[in-house]
């Protein structure tokens, strides 16, 4: 059945037309597709229609059934496709496609959760399209430069990663983008050629913020934050909750006489990795107490700015958090 059965979700849509491409030529095979393949995209169908081609029966044998776009339903919308999903004939090989997030709540109001409840249930394949992310990410982009059909200079792809930051999935955008300007195996590419397909940076994680402040890199720091609410669109208080947990942790361990990271990971909670735990450690005892206790008055006074007292952009109160955090102390 894992064959027949396949259920491709993710955010980034360029990633799941990819994924579903691929599952079609691999469904089709040498078959001809006008007689086999049924693919219902758009606006312009209801899950009704997929499942009704389902249950159809055909004079060529072997059929494939493509039901994309299945974000736009509600539960009521989706019943008829997750009932044939539960008694699929032998001869249809069914894809469903889904782009975005899901609408949240329970198992049985949120269409995204039924869709993988129905399709797990029925011995199929659920995948994710979404890039993988921490120390896979690099892995992932490096596949992407590999299997080009242009050329990057090393120079071009730094860029291209730092520019692109948390939104690698934008990266196969701008690669297509390339290979229609230049051709396919033009290059190699340096970083001036790829620099205006680049667009907007993206967002970065967290702990670049965090290390930017630890290690008194005030424009570096200035930089994180301006691309974690503008590229990364995180709300300003999302990264004052980042930035509060990271001072938390630093005055937990202060005064605690702890000197190696696996003692300080229990101390905080954290699991499997004690490296965070060992970073929050070095910090603390950098900051010493004073420089702790100064964090704190920091960030309590941006929270309320944040939350009305002034005002001030909330881009900017986080700016001039940052900058005085990270700002070298005497």
């Amino acid at each position: 059945m894992t064959d027949r059965l396949t259920f491709l979700h993710g955010v980034d849509t360029t990633l799941v037309a990819d994924a579903t491409k691929s599952a079609i030529e691999a469904a089709v095979g040498d078959a001809e597709r006008s007689e086999v393949l049924e693919d219902f995209r758009g606006e312009d169908y209801q899950p009704g229609e997929a499942a009704l081609a389902v249950e159809t029966i055909s004079m060529f044998g072997d059929r494939v059934v493509v039901a994309r776009d299945l974000q736009r339903f509600n539960v009521t919308d989706l019943a008829p496709l997750v009932e044939v999903v539960g008694a699929l004939p032998d001869d249809v090989t069914l894809i469903l496609t889904w782009e975005g997030k899901g609408a949240g709540g329970s198992k049985k109001t949120d269409p995204l959760k039924v869709l993988k409840d129905a399709v797990t249930a029925a011995g199929g394949t659920v995948r994710a399209c979404d890039p993988p992310g921490g120390k896979a990410a690099s892995g992932w982009l490096g596949e992407q430069f590999d299997q080009a059909e242009v050329q990057l200079s090393r120079r071009a792809q730094q860029l291209i990663t730092e520019q692109l930051g948390e939104d690698i999935a934008r990266v196969r955008q701008v690669l297509q983008q390339l290979v229609a300007v230049f051709g396919a195996g033009a290059g190699p590419l340096d970083a001036d050629d790829v620099e205006p397909f680049l667009g907007d940076a993206g967002g970065v994680p967290p702990w670049d913020l965090t290390d930017a402040i630890d290690r008194s890199d005030l424009a570096g720091a200035v930089t994180c934050v301006r691309r974690m609410i503008g590229g990364g669109g995180r709300h300003p208080l999302q990264v004052m909750m980042t930035l509060q947990t990271h001072v938390e942790r630093m005055a937990r361990l202060d005064g605690s006489g702890i000197a190696d990271e696996r003692a300080a990971a229990a101390l905080l909670g954290m699991k499997g990795s004690t490296f965070p735990a060992k970073k929050a450690l070095a910090a603390s005892k950098r900051l010493g107490p004073a420089g702790i206790r100064r964090a704190m008055r920091l960030l309590a006074t941006a929270d309320v700015e944040l939350r009305g007292r002034t005002a001030q952009d909330p881009e900017a109160v986080m700016e001039l958090l940052v900058a005085r955090l990270a700002a070298p102390r005497r």
